[in-house]
């Protein structure tokens, strides 16, 4: 349907998982596009599948000599862009009593202050009617025992969403969340847990949902595509949960 005619779109962590169902799904609608991943090797697998005329660039997220980098490149490429998408994230359990300081401060740097600086510095190529996206969680509105510093990081981007799009709707930028709940990708599947630990922990939340299954990232990517077009121009400062329900039973 060309939803995305003639826009440009960044999505970071847009090797494997939502990032690359998104970044299938905005090229399919006629959308200019550059990725990015960490992992070479993945990225190039990525880059493969969709075309090459699509960026693919290495880049750590939460590095703001990577983000500052990556923006030359893109800018230099394509000049502006029309849709940013922050999709970049780790988790990882960190027990109480056994986080240390530099988990604590890898998994902040990455889920929050590299958001928050490639926004910074993607400003000024950010057009008029541009969408900005960033991935949540709806671990950011529960207690989430052995993973409180990844839910506080993606708690943190919440509120950084709603501040941001007050501040920039005035520049004609809409700022929103995807709120992911259970999503079947491979970051969720590459969760250092042993097996069996792994295994009953999705177990029970397929127990739990109310659609009892995990969703796809092809259905989160069609709401990335709601809030990347213009069928969203009236939405600002949003967190859109896309869960099959699970915290409407499972959180307060």
């Amino acid at each position: 349907m060309n939803k995305l005619s003639g826009k440009t779109a960044l999505i970071t962590g847009g090797s494997s998982g939502i990032g690359l169902a998104s970044a299938k799904l905005f090229l399919a609608e006629g959308a200019r596009l550059a990725i990015t991943g960490r992992d070479p090797e993945r990225l190039e697998t990525a880059r493969q599948q969709l075309g090459d005329d699509t960026l693919a660039l290495v880049s750590e997220a939460g590095c703001l000599n990577d983000i500052e980098a990556l923006l030359e490149q893109v800018g230099q490429h394509f000049q502006t862009l029309d849709i940013l998408f922050l999709n970049a994230g780790i988790a990882e359990p960190t027990p109480l009593e056994l986080t240390t300081e530099d988990q604590f401060d890898r998994i902040m740097r990455v889920n929050f202050k590299g958001v928050f600086f490639t926004i910074q510095k993607a400003l000024p190529m950010l057009k008029p009617g541009a969408s900005i996206i960033v991935t949540t969680s709806i671990t950011n509105r529960s207690g989430t025992p052995n993973f409180s510093v990844y839910a506080a990081s993606k708690a943190a981007l919440r509120s950084m969403v709603q501040s941001l799009g007050l501040t920039l709707i005035g520049q004609g930028i809409r700022v929103n969340a995807i709120n992911p709940g259970p999503i079947d990708t491979e970051g969720f599947n590459r969760l250092p847990l042993p097996g069996d630990v792994f295994q009953a922990i999705k177990t029970d939340i397929e127990g739990r949902s109310p659609i009892k299954r995990f969703g796809a990232p092809e259905e989160v990517a069609k709401v990335a595509l709601f809030l990347a077009s213009d069928d969203s121009a009236y939405v600002v400062g949003e967190e859109i949960v896309v869960d099959g329900g699970i915290s409407l039973v499972c959180l307060p």
